[in-house]
């Protein structure tokens, strides 16, 4: 079973996600994140920091890094009969390169673009828990350091989360993460388990 925890910067996802590796789920489990600590995801952190990044070009570097994490930490999990439980996955591309590419004169429907990229190759979750804040709260959490912590942006972002919840609902668990950490936590655990 794969699980991915989504939402925007600052849904507290991380934090969920050490809460998982904390608990005790009762069975075999890898913990993974996207983007990975391969040299593929260093060069997604290093488009990330730059503000000039050509986000056509960014797409690619994010999708190479989702396609090692696949060949080397996922599928191979998933072949042993352990669960994985990922930090962030393709529903992020969908949602961030989604809107990234929001102005580029050739694409119509960006996150469409996007999916269909993936769609002969990836392997899709069975469960994802989504961390639902409002762009503001997540933009003051996450401080804004970066192009994709601005409230505008994960505006966009957050539209692009409610076009996939909507096709796909039985997928998705949203959990309100608004509330004190500990009780989200408990809720995204509380699901993650009722799953499994």
């Amino acid at each position: 079973m794969l699980v991915t925890l989504e939402g925007i910067d600052g849904s507290g996802k991380t934090s969920a996600w050490e809460a998982l590796r904390a608990a005790e789920l009762g069975v075999e489990t890898t913990f993974t994140r996207e983007p990975t600590d391969s040299w593929y995801g260093e060069a997604v952190a290093r488009s990330i920091d730059d503000e000039g990044a050509d986000s056509l070009a960014e797409l690619f570097l994010y999708t190479a890094d989702h396609a090692d994490h696949l060949s080397r930490v996922v599928r191979p999990a998933l072949d042993r009969g352990e669960v994985v439980i990922s930090d962030r996955y393709s529903d992020s591309r969908y949602a961030y390169q989604g809107a990234t590419l929001a102005d580029h004169p050739e694409l119509d429907d960006p996150l469409a673009f996007v999916r269909e990229i993936h769609d002969l190759w990836t392997r899709p979750p069975d469960l994802t828990v989504y961390l639902d804040v409002s762009p503001s709260v997540g933009a003051e959490r996450a401080g804004a350091t970066n192009k994709f912590e601005q409230t505008d942006y994960l505006q966009s972002v957050a539209e692009n989360y409610e076009r996939l919840i909507e096709a796909e609902p039985d997928r998705f668990v949203r959990i309100d993460a608004e509330r004190p950490p500990d009780i989200v936590q408990q809720a995204v655990t509380e699901a993650v388990r009722e799953r499994l």
